[in-house]
């Protein structure tokens, strides 16, 4: 499984971007998007949605299950991804191309609760080995 090492982690498998322009952009990893299966629905937050660090947010659904995607940092959403609406399969061709949500207004002091590359692999291993 490729992880991309340019990336913020956390622990529930959400993933984040932090662009150019300031915004974040956030989606659900490779790991998740394996354990749930073929995606059939995403339901994104609302643009203009103010979001706390860890607040649920998200819904991905799965032929096998539902989970919930939360919130990796605090910010206002600024766009949705309007492909996943009538194809939420994208999320498994490429869940790193197939963002969910874009944060503005973000809180960079967020960003270092999250995980690296190396603290996420490490979760991935332990998983593995359970």
């Amino acid at each position: 499984m490729s992880i991309p090492n340019d990336l913020k982690y956390t622990k529930s498998h959400e993933w984040v971007r932090l662009e150019d322009d300031g915004t974040a952009t956030i989606g659900i990893t490779q790991h998740a998007q394996e354990l749930l299966g073929d995606m059939v629905f995403v339901e994104t937050p609302k643009v203009g949605r103010k979001l706390k660090q860890g607040e649920e947010c998200a819904v991905v659904e799965s032929v096998k299950a539902a989970a919930d995607v939360y919130a990796p940092i605090a910010g206002e959403v600024a766009a949705v991804n309007p492909d996943l609406e009538s194809a939420p399969e994208k999320i498994n061709q490429d869940a790193y191309a197939a963002w969910l949500f874009k944060l503005k207004s973000v809180n960079a002091a967020d960003l270092a609760n999250l995980l690296d590359y190396a603290a996420y692999q490490k979760i991935l291993e332990s998983e593995e080995n359970q």
